[in-house]
Formats: C-alpha cells, structure tokens, sequence
C-alpha cells in the first residue's frame, strides 16, 4: 500500500466522538505512513492536561457506524475504510474509546468437552439383533456379510428364529483386504465381494484397480475377472481375487492413492434392456472409491476395510435407484476414505506443452531457476523424473533450500498434481507469512482446495489457527465452507472442517453464527415465495414474509453475513424482485445499510469475479494508479442463494438512457446531463467526469481480461459522483449469452459514444479520450506483469464446481486476452484497437435497446423518490418559488461548452417581486417538458410543441432565430392554459434556477486558426532491441488547421539522409479530430546503433483530404544520437514548421 496515491500529504477532516460529544478535529497528515496512535495522541493532547497519567495504547479508535476498530500499529491509508471515505469524498467519522468500553460479544470463552457415554444394557438377544438391525439401517440399510454372519451364529446358539435381513439400496459396497506380499514386496489387494441391489441389468462385473501419484498412475492399472452375482440375503459379487502390483513398497511415495472403479457389462437378453437388439455395449462404469495407501501416521494400510463406491451418474440411473453416498468405514486401525481423486488437469491449451526433453532440461537447471527465477518452483517441481522414495530426500533438499516464495505463488503448490505432503508443509509455511487481509483476498483458493490425503494435514491447521485469531477470517471461513459441504465429491470433508472451526471459535461467536444462518433461512424463504409468487400478489407475499423478519430482529440485533462489521436491529422498507433490505443500524451513529438477497442464482461466479476485480484494483494502487474502483462485498450463503451489498447513489445505465426515451441508448447525452444533474457547479461535474474516465478505464480492461459477458444496460450502473462498475457475472471467462446463433456480447467490451461524449467533454474527441486510452494500456499492462497470478488463482478454483470454469479452454481465454508473450508496446496496440473496435460497435447500442423494449413498462411518470426532468435533481412547487405571472423568450446565446449549441434565454416575473428573473433552456428541454406534460395531462388540450426535425444543420443562427419564436408562442400558449396545467410541479421544476443559470461559461466561441499557423505536441515512444529501431506514434493534441475545421490527421516519418525514400513509414488516418490517438508501431529493422547515430528521424503530421492536396499540419526532426537507445524514451514532442521532406 506505500504507493496508493501520488498525494502522501492530505488535509483530512475527521470528526471524532470523544466521550459522547461530537468535536470536530482537523489533521494535517501523511496518510500513507501516520500511524493511528499518532492520531490517538494527538486526540488525547487535545482532551487531557496531564499526559503523564494516559496511557495511549489503552484507547482505540472505532469507525461509526461499523462494529470495526482501526489497529494502532498500522498506517491510516492501510484501512479499507480509510481509503473508501476518500474515494467517495466522505468525511471519515471516528469514535475514541478505552480498551474497557469495547464489546466483546464474539470473543471466546472456555468451552467445556461434552462426553457422550452410553450405559445402556442389552438384556435380551432379541433387543440386541433389533439394535444392530436400526444401527443398519441408520447406515443407509447396508448390512456387511460380517454381521449376516454374526447375527446367524448368535441366533443359532440361542436358538432363535432367523428373520430376513433389511434390504439394501443400490448402493456399491466394496469389501477389501490389502496387505504386503512378503516375498515380492509388492503391494496386493485382495478382492473379496461387493452387495449391491437386485439388478438384471448387467450379467458380469469387473474392478479396475490402479495406483495413482500427483494424478499419474504408478503402474498400468490392473483389471479383475469378470464375474457374476450370488444371492444370500441380498446380491453379492465375489471375486476372492489377488491383485498384483510388482512395485516395490519402499519406493512407493507415501501419498500413494489406491483407486478402484466397478464397471458391469450389460446383459444382452435382459428383456428390459433398451439395448437388447442392437450392438453390444462397452462396459459402464458404476462407481468409484479410492483409499491412501499410507495413514496419517505414514503406516502402510493393512487389514479389511468397507468403502462406499460414489456411483456414477450412468451407475445410478441403470441401477434404477437413487441412493445416497456415504462414508462407511469397518477397519481395525484409521483410514481416511476419499471420494475418486479428480482427475488430473488436462495438458493445458494455453501454454505449449513441455516435451519431455523439455522437462528433463528444466530440472537439470533448477539450481540455475532456484538462484534467478525462484518462482519457477511449481514448474521446477512439476519436472522431477520421479516421486519414488529414493527421490523424495533430493527433492525435499531443493525445496528447503528454495528462496521463500510469495504466499500468492506458494497457493499454485495447494494444486492436485502435488500431493507430496512436504512440499504442501512447505507451501502453507510461505502462505503463513502473508497478513490478515491478504489472506482474505485469496481465502477461496486456500480454503476450497482439498486435495489432501488426510484430514489433519498443515492447510488445515493454518485456516483454523488464523481464525482463532481474527473474527474476521472465521466468519469468512464459516459462510465458505458453508456453502461448499454441499459438494457432492468433497462436502463431508468439508462439514468436518466446519465442525471443527464451530468447537474453536468460541461460544459467541458461534450463537453469532447461528443467528446469522437463521436470518440467511428466514430471507431465503421470503425470497423465494416472492420469486414464485404472481405480479399482483408478490406485495402480498412480500409483506407476510416481512413479518417473520421483523419478529426475528424484535428479539436481537444481527451481524450480516456480508461483514461482521455490519450490526443490523431492524429494516425500513423493502422492494419484492429481487428482495432488497434497507436495513436500521445498530450503530445510532452509522447510516442504514443497503443489501440485496438473491435466490435461483449460483453467486460463487460473482464472488470469483469480484475477487478478481479486487485483486487488480490492489495490483494497481501498489502501482500508483487510482482507477477509482467500486468494490462491493457479495456473499453466497448456501444453494443458488446469497447476499449482495447494494452501492448507494447509484443507477443502472439502463434507468438513466430510458428518461430519454426506449431510444436512450442511442444517443449521445443522457450520461453526461445525468451527472450533471446531480453535480451542477463546474468543479463538482469535473471531478465527475474524471471519476468517470478512471473507473471507465478500469471497467474496461477487467471485463476484457476476466471475459464477462451478458453485458447489458441493466447490469452497468453509475454513482452520482461518477464512479462506474459493473454488477452480475454469470457469464465469464467468455462464455456469451446467446441470441439464436449469435453471440449478444459482439464487441471485446462495452464502450459506447455516450460514455466516449462523458469522456471527451462533448461529442468532438479531446486530449481526455487520449488519457482514457493510457490509463486502459496502463491498467492492462500492469495486469499482464501478473499473468501467473491471476491463471492460478483460477485454475485452484477449477474443481470448485463453477459451471464456466472447468477445464484449461476455459483459461485459455484469459490466457489469450493477457497476451504474456507480447511486449508491453505490442499490448499497447493491441489494446487501442480494442478500444476502437469496442467503440465502433453499433451491436452494444443495439444489445442495451432490446434489453430497453423488454424492461418498458408503461408506467408514465417517475416514481415520487425519482427526479421528474432529467437536468433537475429535485422537484419544485408554485408553494415554495412563487406564482410566474409572466413568461417569455427573451434572447438566445451561442454555448460552446460541451459542443457548439444555442440556449434560449426566458424572461421570467413572479408575483411579488419587482425584478424579473432570467433561466436558460435548450429546445431539448423544452421538448422533454412537452413530452412529460402530455403524459400527465393526456385529457388537457395543450399548445403543439415546434417540430424538431430541419432541413440541414440545426445548430446555426437562423435555425435559433426562428426556434426563438416558436418557442415563445409555445410558452405564451402555455401559461394560459388551464391552472392544473400553469400550476403544477412539473411547470414549476422547470423554471426553478439551476447552477448553469447563475454562469455564462461557454459563451465566447473557441479561437479559429490563423492560414499556416502550427500548434500541436506529438507523443512518441522510441526504443531499440535487436537491431531493430521501434517508433510508436501514440498519441497528438490541439493539432489547428488551414480552415479551422477539424483535419484527418495521419503521421509520416523518415530516417534522414534518404535520397530513394525507402525508409517511409506511415500511420493509418484518424478522422475528424485534433486530438487523434493512433498507438501504431513504426519499425525500422537492421540497424546499428552506429548507423542511427548518423540519421535524423523526421516525423510529419498532415491530414488526408480526398478532394484536394494533403497539406501540413506540423512535424519535428530528432537527432537520433541525442537518445540513450538501450533505454525507452517516451516523451511529448511539440510540433514545429519544420521543412517537409
């Protein structure tokens, strides 16, 4: 965080609550580096008289509002507070107190063990045949032969009458013995039987038996006879089988995994077999189990052992049967049973494929990659000929001898294909180094990557240590492994770890939890009734659901699932689809807080997304660039459920196109009057603006390298102070929403001419689109710098069941959109002309139009809480400005701010006041108060409004001269209508005074160039590398022209003396525009250094004309041996009337 910002001095206004008195203190600080006790004291100076007797440490500062305190040793800018309350210019509201006024509702207290001890007697046999029969049952109805067994000898010494043992469903129970052959030293299973239920649809069964290591197998995999079944009480297969594997035990690793899948041929005469009459089928797989060969104290397996076989889903459905999965154990000494391993990744498509001469080089030069390339290790690792126990000791040698990784790359050693317990110590090791909130940040990926052998393993250990330590962590923990025990392959092991985490943290925080999960049930339910419920009788159901909600918060207050910060004890109000909450905080000095509660959508996707985006917004602080990101926090908290923090101040861009209309998208203004609308004095409507270009740039690029698709006027909104983000990721990494055949996503990301006007200022381009551009280049750049990160972060998360991320095509997008192999100019390019083809798409425009048709409702007039004209915030009455006696047009003004336009000037006089008062209103306005009256008075005859629509160009005098008129007639018509009509709000808004009527910016018209006058600068980026000179012509500004209209400006450079003109180079020409930004690269190859040290580089500017000469627009010659050519030389140049060449 040293690089947050440029500006290290900042006048903060922090206002403090000292002892329940609200003082205001004002601190001149540097906010990256003050600490929090430096304000403590200062504060403390202030209050007390005697120092001597304070002791500073004992206080703490609180954030209002926030169950969240500031840690004394840390630097102010280091909060997440801190650096929101700067990027939404907030002021920063503190409350001082001791160490003893503090809540310490969630801390832990000592727990007591409960012991479960059971004294029952069985007297009878009868009770005790019933007992184990219930225990059976309790065990999805299996009965294993050995209790068949034992229940018919105990009958028969007693005499009893045998009775039928309970049926078992169609789940596959394997019955094993494992032991060590002592001759061979070989590691053979024996293979006794499986139970399974009647079936005549398959007449033979086989075991594949393989032997895996890092998800390769150790051996070929060894298949059994095919044998039939045999009726005892149920179906059993026997198979009384050895299986041999000629490996040596000493050399087998010992994450060693015996894997075992049934297969069952189909009988071919079953009479309800669908495949009876035609060709046989190949064999179908049935389940699978695997088992460690080695226990977590590293002894070798022996002994029976019961696994439970997880049935595939061609088993289950041929078996006829639904029956559950569950982990059945019968063994003399511990073993952890597993679900299948996953299977490896695939070879992955977006990288090149090592060869194996490939790998066996890499690992010869790993002491070279340990000493310069230290974050090689996985790959280095990846490369080792062997695992076998004579590697092992050489292998963990390199590895404690490594230079100790970053915890980011250390989390690619958690991946599958290294199951080496060591190397996994070693990983969580480096991963430990990393603080609190980094490992917040990559919590998924630690916490949902379970490719351990064994349930206690070093991963483990360090999650729940971590959170015994931070509330925050533990609670983030909770709702992650809550909502991942619903993985059908790792969900109990999962439910293990969340037991466990629920003894350790505590008695508090654990009813804490459990408050919040019955506030997670209640919403899901009143969600989901709503979802289902009809138009009309949603409100209906909304408010009956409500009602379990309010009772639920009349007993307690409850932290959110969203924060352990946010404290909520009520709710104001609530909209139906989706259920949105303003929810009353606990805090009385905080302000309400805003949730969203989803159902029917998977929100893990978003949680990626967003993580991802927070990542690269982390990644560009620590650069020193600001993109003025929104983060928000999203939280699933169970099954196609969970809970979104709502961004306040903010609307969709579909909301904001459509008060211009269903054809809003379509024009160029709406964004640029919206922002103006809520910041009307100048210098508030730039820092929008600003923010716009910023947060735009960042958008930009996140959604191109995350490839988020099903980007729609509905999922893009705006804050007022011109911060732009995107919601809803359910299509990412490229996967497109599709309308037929075709893909809705057309262009590489959304960037419409309505935020190009935002931009520039107005609809001409300006040397602000060419910072938007270097900001975008910028940002993809320093992403690209961390390619690795970023590919492993989402290949951890590839197991986790995300429906679009699955497999290496799916990174290969992301691969492709980095470009890791491009240098940083070739990306530079590359992602200009994605921002011209981004630009230059009609199909987003036309995207966000059909996305308006479906959305239109016809509900006339904004809502009362909604602005009713689209440039004033607020709404007037005749009440509070005054009845208008009289109103006319007055004059009319030429406006050059943002484009060339005219402004009628009206004359108004309300009752009362003897000076009449003047407003300025463009023919749009105007337009858009006739549209809006015709709505709301759809009985009342109105005056006919001026048409529109002229014969050329509409923003010339005479056109104004003749719309003054018009428009005069119009308001004299008008003002003696109806007084429903001269009385109402909508009248009354419309005259009421706005910022621009208290200015005359824009009034005097821009300077028009003078006849060969040159003016411009010209940035260049000049570099060299093997033998080759590299010319990128970036961008150029405030370029004038011969008639002052805007020129088609393109650049022509040479390398001086030319006599032949073989070294022009050209550019491609911009249209229409002073400010061009090209990004083109000029090469000039097989060059010496000591040859460009005699040439000149000579660069034109001129602009392409079609019906006359080209004609010169500027240039500058540059002496080559004047530049360091081993360095890149970036640099504006100012265009001179150099002699054209």
């Amino acid at each position: 965080w040293s690089s947050l910002t440029k500006k290290a001095t900042l006048e903060l206004a922090i206002y403090l609550l000292i002892f329940l008195i609200q003082i205001s203190l004002f601190f001149v600080c540097q906010v990256l580096s003050s600490p929090v006790e430096l304000l403590i004291s200062q504060t403390l100076c202030w209050v007390h008289d005697d120092l001597d007797k304070v002791d500073f440490s004992s206080y703490l500062l609180k954030v209002c509002g926030r169950e969240e305190v500031l840690q004394n040793k840390h630097s102010l800018g280091s909060h997440e507070y801190v650096q929101n309350c700067r990027k939404w210019e907030n002021e920063i509201t503190l409350q001082l107190l001791s160490h003893s006024t503090m809540r310490r509702d969630l801390a832990r207290t000592v727990s007591y063990s409960v012991i479960l001890s059971y004294g029952t007697q069985y007297k009878t046999v009868d009770r005790l045949v019933q007992t184990v029969k219930n225990m059976c049952c309790a065990l999805d109805e299996v009965e294993t032969q050995a209790i068949t067994e034992a229940v018919k000898r105990l009958r028969h010494s007693v005499n009893l009458p045998r009775t039928r043992s309970p049926m078992v469903r169609s789940s596959y129970i394997l019955h094993t013995h494992t032991h060590t052959h002592t001759h061979a030293s070989s590691f053979i299973p024996l293979l006794s039987f499986i139970c399974l239920s009647k079936t005549n649809i398959y007449e033979k069964y086989f075991l594949v038996c393989s032997l895996t290591h890092n998800g390769k197998n150790l051996f070929k995999p060894v298949q059994s006879k095919r044998v039939g079944t045999y009726k005892s009480f149920f179906y059993h297969i026997k198979w009384d089988e050895l299986i041999n594997f000629p490996i040596a035990v000493a050399v087998l690793p010992l994450e060693s995994i015996l894997s075992l899948a049934l297969f069952g041929v189909l009988n071919q005469n079953a009479s309800g077999s669908p495949d009876s009459n035609k060709q046989r089928k190949a064999p179908e797989l049935l389940g699978k189990v695997s088992m460690p060969l080695f226990d977590f104290r590293r002894v070798l397996a022996r002994g029976t052992r019961l696994l439970c076989l997880w049935t595939s889903a061609q088993g289950a459905a041929a078996a006829a049967s639904s029956a559950g999965i569950f982990l059945l154990i019968l063994c003399k000494q511990h073993l952890d049973i597993s679900p299948p391993p996953p299977p490896p990744p695939p070879p992955s498509s977006f990288v090149p494929r090592l060869k194996r001469a490939d790998h066996q080089l890499l690992w010869d030069h790993r002491l070279h990659c340990r000493r310069d390339h230290p974050s090689s290790l996985p790959k280095v690792l990846a490369s080792a000929p062997s695992w076998d126990w004579a590697s092992m000791a050489h292998i963990h040698s390199l590895l404690h001898h490594w230079p100790t990784l970053p915890p980011v790359t250390a989390l690619e050693l958690l991946d599958s294909k290294f199951a080496d317990t060591e190397v996994r110590s070693v990983a969580v090791s480096w991963i430990e180094k990393s603080s609190d909130d980094q490992l917040a940040d990559y919590l998924p990926q630690s916490a949902l990557k379970y490719f351990e052998c064994h349930l206690k393993n070093a991963l483990v250990m360090f999650l729940l240590s971590r959170a015994q330590g931070n509330i925050n962590i533990a609670h983030y923990l909770y709702w992650l492994l809550k909502d991942a025990v619903q993985d059908s392959t790792w969900g109990q092991r999962y439910e293990r770890v969340l037991g466990v985490l629920l003894c350790l943290c505590g008695a508090r925080l654990r009813a804490e939890l459990e408050k919040q999960t019955h506030l997670v049930t209640l919403l899901g339910a009143v969600a989901e009734r709503v979802r289902q419920a009809g138009g009309s009788t949603r409100q209906v159901a909304l408010q009956e659901g409500l009602e379990n909600i309010q009772n639920f918060f009349q007993r307690n207050s409850c932290r959110l699932p969203l924060s352990p910060s946010l404290v909520a004890c009520s709710f104001f109000n609530s909209n139906a689809v989706p259920l949105k909450l303003a929810l009353v905080n606990a805090d009385p000095l905080g302000e309400e807080i805003n949730v969203m509660f989803k159902v029917g959508d998977d929100l893990r996707q978003d949680m990626l997304a967003l993580q991802m985006i927070r990542i690269m917004d982390r990644i560009w602080l620590q650069e020193g660039l600001d993109l003025r990101i929104v983060n928000f926090k999203c939280i699933s908290t169970g099954k196609d459920k969970g809970m979104v923090e709502l961004v306040p101040s903010s609307d969709t861009l579909r909301k904001i196109q459509v008060e211009y209309g269903v054809t809003g998208s379509f024009k160029d203004k709406p964004l640029a009057e919206w922002l103006r609308k809520y910041n009307p004095a100048e210098d508030e409507y730039e820092k929008a603006s600003e923010n716009f270009i910023y947060s735009c740039a960042g958008c930009c690029v996140a959604t191109y390298v995350l490839g988020i698709c099903d980007r729609h006027n509905d999922n893009i909104m705006l804050r007022s102070t011109g911060h732009m983000f995107h919601i809803d990721f359910g299509k990412f990494l490229g996967h497109a929403q599709m309308f037929g055949s075709f893909k809705r996503d057309r262009a590489p990301f959304v960037l419409t001419s309505d935020m190009a006007y935002v931009i520039n200022g107005g609809e001409r381009p300006t040397s602000r689109f060419q910072l938007f551009v270097d900001l975008c280049c910028q940002a993809y750049n320093l992403i690209r710098k961390n390619s690795g990160l970023f590919l492993n972060l989402l290949s951890l998360m590839m197991s986790s069941g995300l429906p679009e991320l699955t497999g290496s095509q799916d990174l290969k997008y992301v691969f492709d959109a980095l470009q890791p192999h491009n240098t940083d100019a070739e990306a530079t390019i590359f992602f200009t002309r994605l921002i011209e083809s981004s630009l230059g798409s009609v199909a987003t425009k036309f995207n966000f139009f059909i996305h308006n048709l479906a959305q239109l409702r016809f509900s006339g007039l904004p809502a009362n809480d909604e602005p009713i004209l689209s440039f004033s915030p607020k709404t007037y009455t005749l009440k509070q400005e005054g009845r208008i006696v009289h109103a006319s047009i007055f004059s009319f003004q030429k406006r050059y701010n943002p484009d060339k336009h005219y402004i009628y000037v009206v004359r108004l006089l309300r009752e009362g006041q003897n000076e009449p008062q003047f407003v300025f209103r463009t023919f749009d306005e105007f337009q858009e108060l006739h549209n809006k009256l015709t709505i709301l008075f759809p009985l009342w005859k109105l005056p006919s409004f001026p048409s529109k629509m002229v014969l050329g160009r509409s923003q010339i005098k005479e056109v104004a001269a003749k719309r003054k008129l018009e428009l005069n007639n119009y308001v004299h018509n008008l003002m003696r209508s109806s007084t429903e009509v001269t009385q109402c709000d909508l009248i009354y808004t419309f005259f009421h005074p706005i910022a621009r009527d208290d200015k005359t910016e824009g009034v005097d018209p821009p300077l028009s160039p003078t006849s060969g006058r040159v003016e411009g600068e010209v940035k260049l980026s000049i570099s060299y590398r093997n033998s080759t000179l590299f010319i990128m012509v970036m961008h150029i500004r405030d370029l004038v022209s011969e008639d002052g209209t805007d020129p088609n400006p393109y650049v022509k450079t040479y390398l001086l003396p030319d006599p032949h003109k073989t070294s022009k180079r050209k550019t491609k020409i911009s249209r229409k525009t002073r400010n061009p930004t090209f990004n083109e690269m000029l090469v000039y190859s097989g060059y010496s250094k000591e040859t460009l040290g005699l040439r000149e580089l000579q660069l034109s500017v001129l602009s392409a004309e079609s019906l006359r000469e080209n004609y010169f627009l500027g240039g500058i010659t540059l002496r080559l041996k004047d530049f360091d050519l081993s360095n890149e030389t970036v640099k504006w140049y100012k265009l001179t009337a150099v002699p054209y060449f």
